[in-house]
């Protein structure tokens, strides 16, 4: 069973990471379809995974579990916030089986709220390869607008590919 509810969505509750989550999360970074998109190019063992979620709180980032209906879907995090500069970057990933359903949008809307609303950040940004309309997609929904783009930035797949730079207001937020 997942860890306890930290924030509930329209149609999913993001949950704390716990032990018992080291194999889906294993499995999911391990997934050739998640791990593209990622850039996420070494294996991932089941200690190297254990370690990385021991890790979780050493820093001022937030790694929750997307759940629907009690299920393990996904993953998503905001990494160590620019306190300063009041901005912070997300980032997120869905078991394949489980695209379309509309979990990484709503993930992406409920981390966003709290990043807003119990953080007091200014930005929620997030990049993502060309090569993964979905993601693209994801952020549009929610809000994002494209910043830039950054020309044949990462090598995915065997090919040098651009990153979309994309960001969130917090006023565009609370407009919306």
């Amino acid at each position: 069973m997942p860890g306890p509810t930290f924030c509930d969505g329209d149609i999913v509750e993001l949950r704390t990471i716990e032990e018992e989550d080291i194999e889906f999360l294993q499995q999911l970074i391990n997934d050739s379809r998640v791990r593209t998109s990622l850039a996420a190019v070494e294996p991932k063992n089941r200690e190297q995974e254990r370690d990385w979620v021991g890790s979780l709180g050493d820093d001022d980032s937030v790694h929750l579990l997307i759940c629907a209906d009690g299920e393990r879907v996904g993953c998503i995090s905001l990494k160590p916030p620019n306190e300063i500069w009041g901005v912070v970057e997300v980032g997120y990933m869905i078991a394949p089986e489980q695209w379309g359903n509309g979990y990484a949008t709503d993930a992406l809307i409920t981390l966003c709220g709290y990043a807003f609303n119990e953080r007091r950040l200014n930005k929620v940004y997030a990049s993502c390869f060309t090569t993964n309309p979905a993601s693209r997609r994801v952020l549009e929904k929610v809000g994002f607008e494209e910043e830039g783009l950054l020309r044949e930035e990462a090598f995915v797949d065997g090919e040098h590919v651009d990153v979309h730079r994309y960001g969130l207001l917090v006023d565009e937020w609370q407009n919306a």
